[in-house]
Parts: C-alpha cells; structure tokens; sequence
C-alpha cells in the first residue's frame, strides 16, 4: 500500500468513526424523544 492509499484509508476511517458517533446520538435522541412521547399520550 502507498504512503497515499494509507493515509486516504486512515482518513476514511476517522470520517466513518465521525459519522457512527452522529448517527448514535441521533439515534438516543429518537429513542429518547419515542419515550417521552410515549408516557405524554
């Protein structure tokens, strides 16, 4: 592997960590909001 394709790969990795730590918070808040909702109905 290339000095390049290293470091592209070491740059996809950090995106994707990123973006599965959106996508978990994202997720707490909709169950979160699903439990509030849920006892207000």
């Amino acid at each position: 592997m290339e000095t390049s394709e290293a470091k592209r790969l070491k740059a996809l990795e950090t995106e994707n960590a990123k973006l599965k730590k959106i996508l978990a918070e994202h997720m707490l808040d909709v169950a979160t909001l699903k439990e509030v909702l849920g006892k207000n109905v």
